[in-house]
C-alpha cells in the first residue's frame, strides 16, 4: 500500500484567529492614515513577523500556517484601500455617515469579487511568470527564515525581536501623539507669507508625525522625494502664481488673511492642476502596460486551454486552485446582491423610473470593468510591487467611465436636480470596483508567497476570502468614527479645523461631480495635463508621484519625505560598515517593523481620541 506524504499544517483555526486580531490593528491603522496622508502601507512582513512570534509556543506550527496568517491580514489591510473612494459619498453630500450593512458589502462583494477573478491569473501571472513580485518575495524570505518549528534558534529571537521592534515603535509613537493631542507643544510649525507687493502668498508646514515619518521610511527615499517635489511644485509656484491673479480688494499683512488666500489658493485652484496631473500620468502608465497585460492575459487563456481535459487530481497540492464550479457559484453569490444594492440606491427617488437601465448597465460596468481591473492591477502589483501599483489611476479611470456612460445615458431624462443623484451612484458604483481592484492587486502577491513557501493556493484563497470579510466588517465602523469626529475636506456642513483631506476620495468626487454636472474646472484641469505631459516628455520616472505631492498637504510629504531620508541615511550607514546581504535584509526588516509600529501607534491613538471626541 502507498503511503501519502502527511500535508503540512496550513489552514488553521488558530491562524485565522491570529490573522483576524491582527486585521483589526492594521486595518484601522490603515483606514486613518490613508485618509490623512493618501497612502497605505503593506501589513504582510509585520503579521509574519508577529504570527511566527506568538505560533512560536503552539505545538506543529509550519511555515505554510505563518503564511495563512499573513494572507488573512494583508488581505484585510489591503481592502482598506476603498476609503480612496468610499468617502467621496460623504463629500459630495449623498450620504452623511457610512450606512453599517451598505459599506460592509460593497467592502466584502467587491473584495470577494477581487479574489475569484484573481485566481483563474494565478497561474499565468505567478506561477509561469517571471515576474519579480518584490513584496511577495520579500514575504517570503521573512517566512522562510523563522517561519517554521525547525527554524534555527537566531531566526526565532529575530522573530521576538521584531515583535519587540514593532510593539516600541508602537509605544513611542502612541505616546508623542498624546503629547500632541494634550497641546503640550505644538504638533506642526505653519507659515504663510507675502511673496510680493500685490496678492501673491505662499507658505510652509512641518508637521511633526513619527506615522507620516514610518509611511516615509516604508515607501523609501525616492519615492518620498518626487512627492516632495510635487509639494514644492505647488507652493512655490501654483499658489503664488494663482494668488496673484486674485483680485482681493485690500491684502494686508493679516496673517489670517494671508493664511486664508494660500489654503483657498491651493485647495480650489492647485489641486485642480494637479487633478489634471494624475489623469494624465495614469493614463501613461496605464498605457505602458497594455502590451504586457496583453500578453498576461493570453497566457492565462493557454493555460485554461491545457487544463480542461484533465481533473484538477492530478494536480500536486501545491497547483490546486478552488474549483471553477465554485468560483462561478460565488461569483453569482457577489453578482445578485451588487445588483440589489444598485436597485436600492435611490429606491422611490428621482431615478427610480431609470433604474431598471442603471442596474443592468451599472452590473454590467462593474462586471466587465472589474475583470480589466483586476488583470492590469494584478500584472502591475508583479511588476512593481503592490505599494508601487497606480490603483488612484485605475479609480480615475473606473470613475469617468462610470460619469460619461451615466451623461450620455440617461442624464437628459433625469429632472433637473438629479445631478447630484447621478454623481453619487457613479462613485458607489467605482467603489464596488475600486474594492475589486484593490484586492486584486494583493492577492497575487499573496499568492506568490504562497508559492515560494510552498502553501497550496485553494487553502490561501480561502484565507484570502476570510481577511476580506474581516476586513469588510471592520473599515465602515473606523470610517464612520473618523467622519464624525474629524470630517472630510470638501464635505459639506461647517468647517472642521482638523478635517481629514481624503485626497483621493476628494479628487474623485470632484471628477465625479465635474462630469455630470458640466462644471469642471476645466481651465486648471488643462494646465495640469500639459504639466503631466511636460514631465513625459522631459522622462520624469514618476509623474504620478509628484502629482501626488501638489495634490497632498505640505506638511504630508514633507514629513513623508523627511522618513524616507532617515531610511536612506540608515542603508548609508549599513553599507558604510561593511553589512553583508543577510545583515542588510535584517536591518531592513527591522526598520518595516519600526515604521509599522510607528504607523499603528498613532492611528490607534487617533482612533481613541476620534471616539472621545465623537463621544
Amino acid at each position: 500500500m502507498s503511503m501519502t506524504p502527511a500535508q503540512p499544517t496550513e489552514l488553521t483555526l488558530r491562524g485565522v484567529i491570529l490573522g483576524v486580531l491582527i486585521t483589526l490593528v492594521f486595518t484601522a491603522a490603515n483606514v486613518f492614515f490613508g485618509l490623512k496622508a493618501g497612502l497605505t502601507f503593506s501589513t504582510s512582513i509585520p503579521a509574519a513577523v508577529i504570527s511566527m512570534a506568538v505560533l512560536r509556543g503552539f505545538k506543529g506550527m509550519t511555515i505554510q500556517e505563518n503564511n495563512i496568517v499573513q494572507t488573512v491580514a494583508s488581505a484585510a489591510g489591503t481592502l482598506s484601500s476603498v476609503i480612496f473612494v468610499l468617502p467621496s459619498l460623504v463629500i459630495v453630500g449623498w450620504w452623511t455617515g457610512f450606512p453599517y450593512w451598505t459599506s460592509v458589502l460593497v467592502c466584502a462583494l467587491g473584495g470577494v469579487l477581487g479574489v475569484l477573478y484573481s485566481i483563474p491569473l494565478r497561474r499565468a501571472l505567478v506561477t509561469h511568470s517571471d515576474l519579480p513580485y518584490p513584496e511577495g518575495v520579500a514575504c517570503a524570505e521573512v517566512l522562510k527564515v523563522g517561519g517554521g518549528s525547525h527554524a534555527h534558534a537566531d531566526a526565532v529571537e529575530d522573530a521576538r525581536a521584531g515583535l519587540r521592534a514593532l510593539l516600541w515603535g508602537s509605544i513611542v509613537s502612541g505616546f508623542f501623539a498624546l503629547v500632541i493631542a494634550t497641546r503640550i507643544f505644538a504638533s506642526d510649525l505653519v507659515t504663510y507669507f507675502r511673496v510680493n507687493s500685490r496678492t501673491a502668498v505662499s507658505g510652509f508646514d512641518f508637521l511633526l508625525s513619527f506615522a507620516l515619518f514610518g509611511i516615509g521610511h516604508l515607501i523609501g527615499l525616492w519615492v518620498g522625494m518626487a512627492i516632495f517635489v510635487g509639494a514644492l511644485v505647488a507652493w512655490l509656484w501654483g499658489v503664488p502664481h494663482f494668488s496673484g491673479l486674485a483680485t482681493v480688494t485690500a491684502l494686508t499683512d493679516n496673517t489670517a488673511a494671508v493664511a486664508k488666500l494660500a489654503h483657498d489658493t491651493w485647495s480650489h485652484q492647485v489641486r485642480f492642476v494637479g487633478a489634471g496631473t494624475i489623469l494624465v500620468a495614469s493614463l501613461w502608465t496605464l498605457a505602458k502596460l497594455v502590451r504586457p497585460v496583453y500578453g498576461g492575459l493570453r497566457s492565462t487563456l493557454a493555460a485554461s486551454k491545457s487544463r480542461r481535459s484533465p481533473t484538477q487530481s492530478v494536480f500536486p497540492r501545491t497547483d490546486v486552485d478552488i474549483p471553477v464550479g465554485i468560483i462561478g457559484l460565488l461569483t453569482l453569490a457577489c453578482v445578485v446582491p451588487i445588483a440589489w444594492l444598485l436597485a436600492s440606491f435611490d429606491s422611490g427617488g428621482v431615478l427610480s423610473g431609470h433604474m431598471g437601465t442603471l442596474v443592468i448597465c451599472g452590473l454590467i460596468y462593474i462586471v466587465l470593468m472589474s475583470f480589466f481591473v483586476s488583470s492590469v492591477c494584478g500584472y502591475m502589483a508583479g511588476l512593481i510591487g503592490a505599494s508601487n501599483s497606480p490603483l488612484s489611476g485605475i479609480g480615475i479611470l473606473a470613475v469617468i467611465g462610470a460619469s460619461l456612460l451615466l451623461v450620455f445615458g440617461v442624464r437628459s431624462g433625469v429632472p433637473a436636480g438629479g445631478e447630484h443623484i447621478l454623481v453619487a451612484f457613479a462613485l458607489f458604483v467605482t467603489a464596488i470596483i475600486f474594492a475589486v481592484g484593490c484586492i486584486a492587486n494583493n492577492n497575487l502577491q499573496d499568492l506568490k508567497t504562497g508559492q515560494l513557501v510552498g502553501a497550496t493556493p485553494w487553502k490561501q484563497q480561502v484565507a484570502l476570502i476570510i481577511g476580506v470579510i474581516a476586513g469588510a466588517v471592520v473599515i465602515p465602523p473606523v470610517l464612520d468614527l473618523l467622519n464624525r469626529a474629524y470630517g472630510f475636506a470638501g464635505a459639506p456642513g461647517p468647517h472642521r479645523e482638523h478635517a481629514l483631506p481624503a485626497p483621493q476620495a476628494g479628487l474623485m468626487a470632484t471628477l465625479a461631480a465635474g462630469i455630470v454636472g458640466h462644471d469642471m474646472a476645466w481651465p486648471l484641469v488643462v494646465v495640469g495635463i500639459l504639466f503631466g505631459i511636460a514631465m513625459i516628455m522631459m522622462q520624469v520616472k514618476s509623474p504620478m508621484l509628484v502629482a501626488v505631492g501638489m495634490y497632498l498637504p505640505f506638511g504630508t510629504t514633507f514629513a513623508i519625505f523627511v522618513g524616507g531620508v532617515f531610511r536612506s541615511l540608515g542603508d548609508w550607514m549599513a553599507e558604510r560598515r561593511g553589512f553583508n546581504s543577510a545583515q542588510k535584509a535584517r536591518v531592513e526588516n527591522a526598520g518595516v517593523l519600526v515604521a509599522s509600529g510607528l504607523i499603528a501607534g498613532e492611528a490607534l491613538l487617533g482612533l481613541v481620541w476620534a471616539g472621545l471626541v465623537a463621544c
